[in-house]
């Protein structure tokens, strides 16, 4: 029987924990009530189902159960985020502001408004891939309404300045064009790659919406959540699904209630195992860039230390990037981009905005490590690596 390859791709999705699925079966079968149907028990009990996940993600974020609205996944959440904002905001201001580096989630609802009229500053990166704030000071206008950036980068992983950039939303600094501490622009972040991996606090960070997703946390796929402040200030969302009502009018649908509780499951895990995870995670992932970078022609892409604990993405040189990939696929499944944009031949966009050549984007790789990865894994996986990209360098030369 042939085995599997090692799976080092959790930035593309996870698998569901053993512990979420147990959390979601019952409410395929037994607690299957829709959480609208307010008048009987199947009812009552999905609804209470729903609000202890609406709890749980509140608390993980530091918010308020209310300002939870479930969705279909991040994406989705982001194009409600990012339009539902330049809808019910346009009289005040068409101006957005958001980073190079962003997920397609972001990017394409940017364009699209765009093509009704809205201006989009898209910031560029370093070569680290954190953003410049002066760069981003300098972007605010009167007519500002919205700074979107990533939470943690889904390629490079890289950890954006999210405490400093809410700042800079909310208090305009001496001496700008806007009086100090009435800027009030609003804030969002993607964080699909970062719940439940390092702290998050919507109220210290001055974070006004923020996207989240189940499975890139052990979760299942097809559930996600924006949250969306009340007070303070109170954000206005014009909605992007009507019929219902449902979610305070911001995104109606019957609630998918097995998702939502495995939603909650895999984050409340999450965050009880995020310290000793993360250590064993960045552990993971100095064995494997100490390995790998012994290797002449290896670069490490993003921030080497602000970053998510389980990734390194590197950049090859001296090789073919389809032949590095094809060599390694018999013993890892790793990626060279997003998941999001693999069907496309374009090389990362995040990569060649660090500065890399084509050439460059295309032979590197994304490696993803997880909750269910071994020492004994990675010592595989990089004895791979290393003999792969030794055997093209070989051929290479003899061509």
């Amino acid at each position: 029987m042939s085995h599997r390859p090692i799976y080092l791709d959790s930035h593309a999705t996870t698998p569901v924990d053993e512990r979420v699925l147990a959390a979601m079966l019952p409410f395929f079968t037994e607690h299957f009530g829709n959480p609208s149907s307010i008048n009987h028990l199947y009812g009552w009990e999905a609804e209470a189902a729903v609000k202890q996940t609406r709890e749980i993600l509140a608390a993980a974020i530091n918010a308020i159960p209310e300002e939870i609205v479930f969705t279909s996944g991040a994406t989705e959440a982001n194009n409600l985020a990012i339009k539902g904002v330049g809808e019910a905001y346009f009289q005040k201001g068409q101006h957005i502001i958001t980073v190079v580096t962003e997920h397609s989630a972001v990017l394409d609802p940017c364009k699209y408004l765009k093509t009704l009229g809205f201006e989009i500053t898209i910031l560029p990166v370093q070569k680290d891939g954190l953003i410049d704030l002066s760069e981003l000071e300098k972007a605010f206008r009167s007519d500002t309404i919205l700074v979107s950036v990533m939470a943690a980068n889904n390629e490079i992983g890289v950890l954006q300045p999210l405490a400093e950039i809410g700042a800079m939303c909310r208090d305009a600094p001496l001496g700008s064009l806007a009086l100090a501490g009435d800027r009030n622009v609003l804030f969002h972040t993607d964080a699909a790659q970062a719940i439940g991996k390092i702290p998050l606090d919507v109220q210290a960070m001055k974070i006004d919406m923020m996207s989240l997703t189940a499975h890139k946390v052990y979760g299942p796929k097809g559930i996600g959540a924006l949250y969306v402040r009340r007070r303070n200030p109170r954000v206005q969302l014009a909605p992007q699904q009507h019929g219902g009502g449902h979610e305070r009018g911001m995104r109606s649908g019957t609630l998918y209630t097995p998702q939502i509780v495995g939603f909650g499951k895999a984050v409340e895990i999450a965050l009880e195992e995020q310290t000793t995870e993360n250590q064993r995670l960045t552990q993971l992932r100095q064995r494997l860039w100490e390995k790998l970078s012994q290797l002449e022609g290896i670069h490490l892409n993003g921030h080497p230390t602000q970053r998510l604990p389980g990734n390194l993405n590197i950049s090859v040189e001296r090789v073919d990037g389809s032949a590095l990939l094809l060599g390694l696929q018999p013993v890892m499944a790793v990626s060279s981009g997003s998941a999001c944009s693999s069907a496309t031949t374009a090389p990362s966009h995040v990569l060649m905005a660090l500065g890399h050549s084509e050439q460059q984007a295309y032979a590197s790789i994304r490696f993803g490590i997880g909750r269910f990865n071994t020492v004994e894994e990675i010592d595989k996986v990089a004895e791979h690596t290393i003999s792969t990209i030794q055997s093209l360098r070989k051929q290479a030369l003899t061509v």
